[in-house]
């Protein structure tokens, strides 16, 4: 392989792995091309899982376009720890929208590039859980109902953290939060992953940020499609759920690999691929690290409540045969 040189602002990515790969199967991170789309100096806590997954998403999105590519973002963490007044880390044409209409802001865009003649610029909206299952959830229906020309990103990490760790529609059940003191009932939620599919819209993902490259290949493929798509991405939030800023990606790796949250890959309504577990783990792996968890183990271990989610986690992997037995 010919020699390549690195940039010194790379340092801290995997680059140096990547150089020893295919051109095609780097990271995005490790090309002398990568655009920086949300770039150094913004104010995410340390270890944010959604700083992490919007880098890499945009960043491979904006590849995959050529760099024709304008966001809309709805009002969260991710808006806010990017772009305080009058500064901004994004690279790439950027709209603040509402909590709630990120997805209408994105269809309007698409539809005035549309207008104008420019089929090469390609738009995504992007939001956290709360701007996206509960404040934007009757926008992005629509969205998915009229099959906008838009991949709408959810940064999932499970509560409405930047207004003070707050239950949402995707708030996990038994996850204490600052309006749920002994956890959330079980039964309540949304997974909006399904409810896309139920749309039959073109293409419907998850992804995590323990995989970088899965995500990454996801955008890529959903750029490859007209119409409305969907991508889910798991986000863990060091802040909201109490673990350690180290152990962002290794939190995201266990929902995975206890079957907690399901990686795939559907178009259409159909799934039709899915990462399967490498080495299947008990619940109890994934909950211990997490404080918002704490009371499942203490003052004594509630048995019940940790079966229930070791239910719901084998669900999961049946229903999407995430494993091969």
């Amino acid at each position: 392989m010919p020699f390549q040189p690195v940039k010194y602002y790379q340092t801290g990515t995997f680059t140096v792995g990547n150089r020893l790969l295919p051109p095609e199967t780097r990271s995005v991170q490790a090309n002398m091309r990568r655009t920086n789309s949300l770039n150094s100096g913004h104010r995410a806590c340390q270890g944010c899982g959604e700083a992490l997954g919007a880098r890499y998403a945009i960043d491979a999105a904006m590849e995959a376009t050529n760099r024709q590519l304008v966001a809309a973002n709805a009002t969260g963490c991710l808006e806010v720890f990017s772009t305080p007044y009058p500064e901004t880390s994004w690279q790439i044409p950027w709209i603040h929208s509402l909590f709630g209409n990120t997805a209408a802001v994105a269809t309007g865009i698409a539809a005035a590039m549309k207008a104008k003649g420019k089929h090469e610029t390609r738009v995504i909206a992007q939001g956290g859980d709360g701007g996206t299952t509960d404040i934007g959830f009757g926008c992005l229906s629509g969205m998915f109902e009229r099959n906008d020309d838009v991949l709408y990103i959810c940064y999932d990490n499970e509560a409405y953290m930047n207004t003070g760790v707050q239950r949402s529609s995707a708030t996990p059940p038994a996850a204490r939060t600052a309006t749920t003191t002994t956890g959330n009932a079980f039964g309540q939620g949304k997974n909006v992953p399904l409810i896309a599919m139920a749309h039959g819209i073109p293409y419907v993902a998850t992804a995590t940020i323990a995989e970088l490259h899965d995500l990454e290949a996801k955008v890529r493929r959903a750029m490859q499609f007209r119409g409305a798509r969907y991508l889910h991405v798991f986000v863990s939030c060091p802040l909201g759920w109490g673990h350690a800023s180290d152990q962002s990606v290794r939190m995201a790796r266990l929902a995975k690999e206890t079957g907690i949250f399901p990686v795939f890959e559907a178009e259409h309504g159909e799934v039709v691929s899915v990462s399967k577990i490498r080495k299947r783990l008990p619940v109890e792996e994934y909950l211990k690290p997490q404080r918002r968890f704490a009371h499942l183990f203490s003052p004594q271990k509630n048995l019940e409540a940790i079966a229930r989610i070791q239910a719901m986690a084998d669900r999961n992997i049946k229903r999407y045969r995430l494993t091969d037995a």
